[in-house]
C-alpha cells in the first residue's frame, strides 16, 4: 500500500506570456514617452531617466533575489522530502534483514531438531532389530 503522507510538490510552470519582459517593454515605453513629453531640460531628464533606470534595475534585482529564494526553499522541501523516503526505505530493508535472519535461525534450529529426532528413530530402529535378531526363534519357551 501507498503511505499517504503530505509530500511537498515542486511544479515549474513556464508562462508563455508577459511577466518581467512586459514589465521591462512597459517601462522603456514609458521612459521613452517621458522623453518626448517632458517639460524638463535635457540634464534634468537625463537624471530623471538615470534615476528610474536604477530603481528599475533594483526592483528586477529585488524579485530575482526573492524567486531565487523561493526555489531554493522548495529544493530544500523537496531533497528533506528525498532523505526522509531514503531513511524509510534503509530501515525497512534492515527489518526485512533481521526478519529474514530470524527466519533462517528458527529453520535452522527446527531442522537440528527434526535430524535429532530421526536419528533417534533410526536408532531405535536399529535397536529392535538387533534385539530381535539376539533372540533363537527355535527357542520358543
Amino acid at each position: 500500500m501507498r503511505d499517504h503522507d503530505e509530500i511537498p510538490t515542486i511544479i515549474i510552470e513556464k508562462d508563455s506570456g508577459g511577466g518581467f519582459g512586459a514589465f521591462v517593454f512597459g517601462a522603456l515605453v514609458g521612459a521613452g514617452l517621458a522623453l518626448l513629453l517632458a517639460p524638463q531640460s535635457g540634464e534634468e531628464t537625463q537624471a530623471e531617466l538615470k534615476r528610474r533606470a536604477e530603481e528599475l534595475k533594483g526592483n528586477a534585482e529585488d524579485r530575482l533575489k526573492a524567486a531565487s529564494e523561493e526555489l531554493e526553499s522548495r529544493l530544500d522541501e523537496a531533497r528533506a522530502g528525498v532523505n526522509d523516503r531514503v531513511d524509510r526505505v534503509k530501515g525497512a530493508v534492515e527489518a526485512g534483514r533481521e526478519a529474514a535472519r530470524d527466519a533462517r535461525h528458527e529453520l535452522e534450529h527446527k531442522l537440528e531438531t527434526s535430524k535429532k529426532a530421526y536419528r533417534a528413530g533410526v536408532d531405535a530402529a536399529k535397536a529392535t532389530v538387533t534385539a530381535g535378531s539376539d533372540t533363537d526363534p527355535d527357542d520358543e519357551s
